[in-house]
């Protein structure tokens, strides 16, 4: 019996900034039973801003910035949207997400950080680059810094974020033997914000280290390598960057919550005016204890917010926060030195920076070293043969948790052949075909066990992954029938859910030409969507048996969904391996399909692998395979997690279809079960390369991976 706890309640953290990370971190290790939890963030990871000085000057490297939210959201046991929030109706209850259905809550938080101000200066946005949001910049500043040659750059604005960007980019070029010029331009005083102590030292740095400053500029126009100033010569830069102040996202606006200077204005509660809604970090107004915007106010704020949101959902009482007046300013000075100012002291050298990288490092271990929460023990007395039952991980989701084709094919031997004359039956395929007086149609059906707790991107998925035999067989998508089964959830959420499910799935089957007409839907132990989809042929269809000796066989996708999944089951893969897998899987195959009409042959790449559905081709074409490695696309990540010995639950049984061929980990990759994957085709050779250069034109990372021998049945590799 299934005694899971039924979620009633939907929490939705917008913005993945500190403050959120801090609180699904401690989610994770204390959850409240009954609340679902949503994470929005535009990204798969959030870039910590205290050590991004540091990631300039060369002292941290890219990774090191990265909170990894997919690894955290699996953690937290939250379900991972990456999207970007574009307006709550509150009267609804409703978090708007372009590109997707809008998200119900019952109680949101906010934290979704700042933007830049300056970036309506006529020329900016083709010229130039805003420090915020972080993740633009940084790419940005990756490509510069790759350049050799002269290096003259410009920051617009000469606050502490200003200044440090400008002594940590000269430092990092003058490092590379660059000839570096940088030039700090605001429109008042130079680190007017700082106490006169710290002001001074910090200009010195500035002075010692040869950057130019221009106070009491005001910028007219920005052109491709040029900086206008009113009355004054303009200043030439190769990189021009906008780091002057910060403000709030325009779309905060519209929420109709009070707002001071676009700011939400929170309560000691962190509530706003709608106590609904929660909101910390750089995108709050603490209206009842003004502070300036800093990382420690949303680092402190974070076990006051986790409270008060269980406190919210649970019915308790909640408590206030109280943030100090005095607290440690640390500014980076572009070499492993920093300016440190507490209580009216001002200090600096190479000792203030250690001290800073240790308060950084601290933080972020919090992230990097997720606390490893114990599995669920063996029942004392249990029937033989459990522990090889439940393997040494978790079942996979997707097409990792298939039956195995051996199994699959033993079972269906076993069945009478069919007496109908109207059903054609085709060796190896797993759609049937039907045929009405000159019509014939395609029936598939296909069901996903959830990997991801986004039910839109599971629907979108599980749409994509049904049409595939569709799409295989050459015909055109025509109907579907929903089969959903829910966990266990409140009515409210189980509305929330279905309607989530089906407007994305029936967007995926509008855009192929197919009609969702009906459905069914149930309540079990987890989430699984399916699909049975009809399509209609007016020639005849692509089988598997149809390969030609000398055929080049094409692949339209990269290989890798099944191992990605199951290290991400582990927390082991990155983020941003996850989000593109996901965005792989959910990418529709219909214009790919219409390149390959021609096809002799063609199966799409799911739960047997490459390997595994390769071989069903060799066996109804009575041919053989040649498989190029090299060519073979792989999606980021999967050799890396496949060379740690991350293998998906049905990888074993998909390697004993071709025993001896999965040597090493790109071999095994043959093996991995992919979830939507892409289409295989035999081809003509003299079509190939015209074919290969219509996919790529459509973006498909499409690739000839080998040729069709005359080996009867035998798969070999070079």
């Amino acid at each position: 019996m299934n005694d899971r706890l039924p979620f009633t309640r939907d929490l939705v953290l917008i913005g993945g900034g500190h403050t959120h990370a801090l609180v699904l971190r401690k989610w994770g290790m204390s959850p409240l039973p009954g609340v679902r939890v949503t994470v929005i963030n535009p990204g798969p990871t959030a870039l910590y801003s205290g050590m991004l000085p540091g990631f300039v000057a060369g002292h941290y490297t890219r990774d090191d910035l990265d909170i990894d939210l997919i690894r955290l959201a699996r953690f937290a046991g939250a379900r991972m949207v990456i999207g970007t929030a574009s307006g709550i109706d509150r009267h609804a209850g409703l978090i708007e997400v372009p590109g997707r259905p809008p998200i119900g809550y019952d109680l949101a938080s906010v934290d979704v950080g700042v933007t830049s101000r300056i970036t309506n200066i006529p020329g900016f946005a083709d010229h130039a680059v805003p420090a915020k949001p972080l993740g633009r910049f940084v790419q940005r500043w990756e490509d510069f810094s790759a350049s050799p040659g002269r290096a003259r750059i410009a920051v617009i604005g000469g606050g502490i974020a200003g200044c440090e960007l400008a002594l940590a980019m000269h430092f990092a070029l003058r490092a590379r033997g660059m000839d570096a010029q940088v030039t700090v331009i605001d429109r008042a005083e130079i680190g007017q914000e700082l106490p006169a102590r710290k002001r001074r030292a910090l200009l010195a740095a500035m002075q010692r280290n040869k950057v130019a400053l221009v106070a009491g500029a005001q910028v007219s126009q920005i052109d491709a390598g040029m900086v206008h100033l009113t009355g004054r010569r303009p200043i030439e830069a190769d990189l021009i960057v906008g780091a002057a102040g910060a403000c709030a996202h325009p779309w905060l606006r519209k929420t109709g919550l009070t707002l001071k200077g676009g700011f939400i204005t929170v309560s000691p509660t962190l509530q706003s005016s709608d106590p609904a809604i929660f909101a910390a970090g750089d995108c709050a107004d603490l209206a009842y204890a003004p502070r300036p915007k800093a990382g420690v106010f949303a680092v402190r704020a974070a076990p006051v917010l986790y409270d008060n949101l269980v406190a919210g959902l649970s019915g308790g009482s909640m408590r206030a926060f109280a943030p100090q007046k005095n607290y440690l300013k640390l500014i980076s000075l572009g070499a492993k030195r920093a300016l440190g100012h507490r209580f009216g002291v001002c200090v600096q050298g190479a000792a203030v920076w250690r001290l800073k990288d240790r308060i950084d490092q601290r933080f972020m271990r919090k992230f990097r070293e997720l606390p490893s929460m114990p599995p669920p023990t063996m029942p004392k007395r249990h029937a033989l043969g459990m522990s090889e039952a439940l393997g040494p991980k978790p079942l996979c989701g997707g097409c990792g948790a298939k039956v195995g084709r051996g199994v699959l094919g033993a079972t269906l031997t076993r069945l009478p052949a069919t007496a109908r004359a109207d059903v054609l039956s085709l060796p190896g395929d797993d759609a049937a075909t039907l045929q009405f007086a000159g019509t014939r149609q395609v029936l598939t059906t296909d069901h996903l066990r959830a990997f991801t707790d986004d039910p839109v991107v599971m629907a979108r998925i599980t749409a994509v992954h049904a049409l595939g035999d569709i799409w295989a067989m050459g015909a055109a998508p025509q109907a579907a029938l929903a089969s959903v089964t829910l966990p266990r959830l409140s009515p409210a959420l189980q509305a929330r859910t279905l309607d989530e499910i089906m407007i994305s799935a029936n967007e995926i089957m509008t855009q192929a030409g197919a009609v969702i007409v009906g459905g069914h839907s149930t309540v079990g132990a987890e989430l699984t969507i399916g699909f049975t989809v009809t399509g209609l042929c007016d020639k005849a269809q692509i089988t598997l048996s149809g390969a030609q000796v000398g055929d080049a066989l094409i692949l339209t996708k990269p290989l890798g969904t099944g191992v990605i999944l199951a290290a991400e089951m582990q927390r082991a893969a990155r983020g941003a391996w996850v989000a593109a897998a996901l965005a792989s899987m959910a990418r529709p195959q219909a214009e790919a399909a219409q390149v390959l009409t021609e096809a002799n042959a063609m199966t799409d790449v799911t739960g047997f692998g490459l390997a595994g559905h390769l071989l069903g081709i060799c066996e109804a074409s009575s041919v053989g395979a040649c498989l190029t490695l090299r060519d073979i696309p792989v999606l980021q990540g999967a050799l890396e997690l496949a060379s740690e010995g991350h293998r998906s639950t049905l990888f074993g049984d998909n390697a004993a279809l071709v025993p001896g061929l999965a040597q090493d980990p790109l071999t095994e990759l043959l093996f991995d079960p992919q979830t939507a994957g892409g289409l295989m085709a035999a081809v003509a050779p003299n079509a190939a390369q015209s074919v290969l250069a219509r996919l790529r034109a459509l973006g498909f990372p499409a690739a000839q991976i080998g040729t069709v021998t005359e080996n009867v049945g035998q798969i070999t590799v070079s």
